[in-house]
C-alpha cells in the first residue's frame, strides 16, 4: 500500500464489493484489494486533472463569452 503523503487512511466497502474486487485481481499484478483501489483512484484523479486543462484557444473563447455576458 502506498504511504505517500503520510499515514494511510482507511475506508469502508461492503463485503460483497471487496470479494468481487478480490476475485478480479487474483490473476493480476496487484497483491491486494487496497493496492488495486489505490491504483484506480490515482488513475482516475490523473484523468480528471488532465481533462481540466484548457487549451489557450478554449480559454480565450470562455473569456470572450464572459465578456459578452458582462462578467469581465
Amino acid at each position: 500500500m502506498s504511504t505517500e503523503g503520510g499515514k494511510p487512511k482507511s475506508i469502508e466497502i461492503s463485503n460483497r464489493l471487496f470479494e468481487r474486487i478480490n476475485d478480479k485481481i487474483r490473476k493480476t499484478r496487484f497483491s491486494s484489494v487496497s493496492e488495486y483501489l489505490i491504483y484506480l483512484i490515482e488513475k482516475d484523479l490523473a484523468e480528471i486533472d488532465d481533462s481540466t486543462d484548457l487549451s489557450k484557444e478554449d480559454e480565450e473563447k470562455i473569456k470572450q463569452r464572459l465578456r459578452s455576458l458582462g462578467y469581465l
